[in-house]
């Protein structure tokens, strides 16, 4: 098989930050969705909200900039834009419980085609102990995003017919964004939004071994 087109996370943030709508109201989780963050644009108002208590976030802080007591969720230094509110982390819950954020973006080990999301536990020994706040994000956004690579390290396809491991949310997943394309989750499985380069959807489909409905 041909190798396929690859983007880096870099690129893969741009692209995510392309499809946020002005005047949204955005949780990025842990890890690689923070690149986000630093592709939003500036002459659009785009606000960011953090579980633990944070309306209003920035991009990273230039080095020497960092505020110890400003950061998000991750424990990463961040930024808070004019007009940023600080509040009780019960209030940050109750606003993605309540189905105030219009966008999340999160990362995963799985994504089943009918749009369940597994992204906090391999069920492994010695493995994350709890789900957090991932299932509130998951189930609470009017649209969950999902950033990730479209195989594991061992070759092996995070887009799967049934996902294997504990779940995070049942049919949450609206987009999901690899690093070889962007797939949309619709009544009839996944489907190619957009390939990158050369990738064709006969070369995604072998390589994740679904059926994506054709080119």
């Amino acid at each position: 098989m041909t190798e396929l087109t690859r983007i880096s996370r870099q690129d893969l943030a741009a692209r995510i930050a392309s499809d946020i709508s002005e005047g949204s109201i955005v949780n990025l989780g842990i890890g690689a969705p923070t690149l986000v963050a630093n592709y939003l644009p500036e002459d659009e108002e785009i606000i960011l909200h953090t579980e633990n208590g944070l309306l209003g976030m920035g991009a990273a802080p230039e080095e020497g900039r960092i505020d110890p007591d400003l950061i998000n969720a991750g424990k990463q230094p961040v930024t808070a834009v004019s007009g940023a509110a600080y509040f009780h982390h019960a209030d940050s819950f109750a606003m993605m419980r309540g189905g105030h954020l219009d966008v999340c973006v999160l990362g995963a080990f799985q994504v089943a085609q009918n749009g369940d999301l597994a992204n906090w536990s391999t069920g492994a020994p010695g493995a994350i102990p709890a789900v957090g706040g991932a299932m509130d994000l998951a189930m609470g956004a009017k649209d969950v995003y999902v950033m990730t690579d479209l195989l594991t390290k061992k070759g092996e396809p995070k887009l799967v017919e049934a996902c294997t491991y504990p779940l995070t949310g049942v049919g949450c997943v609206t987009r999901v964004y690899t690093d070889h394309a962007v797939f949309d989750v619709t009544p009839d499985g996944f489907r190619v939004r957009e390939a990158f380069g050369d990738n064709t959807v006969s070369q995604l489909a072998e390589l994740t071994g679904l059926d994506l409905g054709g080119e």
